[in-house]
């Protein structure tokens, strides 16, 4: 099973049901949780480990071990949402929208409600068709295989080619000997004096020729 620390860096702000979809209800129950720590801390910053411990015993009447547990698990959370502010403000607009639009549905105030749905649908893009990913996995690499033969390309085959490359080689040779083999020719560069670290006499001798 998967720890929870690593679910929780990932799954943190996501809906309790798609959550019911992917894990077993003890660890969306733990992730709900958490979510709810986490949420605390960053809305009181100033409490001390043996209040946040004292909060969510009575809270969620967890036991000593599991709050102080908890709450390393989200000392490690809380750097990383520093990183990710944008997810956890998406999720809490999410959370004032559909809060806005109950207590405007128990006041029965439907302007309100169709402001709230709206700006939910827009903000959650809820009218643009899920884009369709990708399959690489399924993409076959195509099989290419060196060939000489240019029929694969088609390119008619010159008739006899290598012998009639040898003869190309054999005439052109007689008219541009050198062009058939060429010999090494060391540089003629003094390559000791071109690279030469530039030195306090090297600058002063080049000052005195100037």
């Amino acid at each position: 099973m998967t720890p929870i620390i690593e679910l929780a860096k990932t799954d943190l702000y996501t809906s309790k049901e798609e959550l019911a979809q992917k894990y077993p209800a003890v660890q969306v129950d733990h992730l709900v949780r958490l979510r709810d720590m986490v949420t605390w801390c960053i809305a009181f910053p100033d409490m001390k480990d043996r209040q946040f411990v004292d909060e969510f015993k009575a809270r969620y009447s967890i036991s000593l071990v599991t709050a102080y547990a908890d709450l390393k698990i989200v000392k490690v959370l809380l750097p990383g949402l520093a990183e990710t502010s944008r997810d956890y403000h998406r999720w809490r607009y999410n959370e004032m929208i559909l809060e806005t639009y109950q207590m405007a549905k128990k006041r029965k105030d439907t302007k309100t409600m169709e402001r709230a749905a709206t700006s939910y649908a827009k903000f959650n893009r809820i009218d643009i068709e899920d884009e369709t990913s990708v399959p690489y996995d399924e993409i076959v690499v195509q099989p290419f295989i060196p060939t000489m033969n240019p029929t694969v390309i088609d390119i008619k085959p010159i008739p006899n080619i290598d012998e009639r490359i040898r003869k190309l080689t054999h005439e052109l040779s007689i008219d541009h000997p050198d062009t058939d083999n060429i010999d090494y020719e060391p540089a003629d560069t003094n390559l000791d004096k071109l690279f030469t670290p530039i030195t306090d006499e090297a600058d002063q001798e080049a000052n005195t020729q100037e």
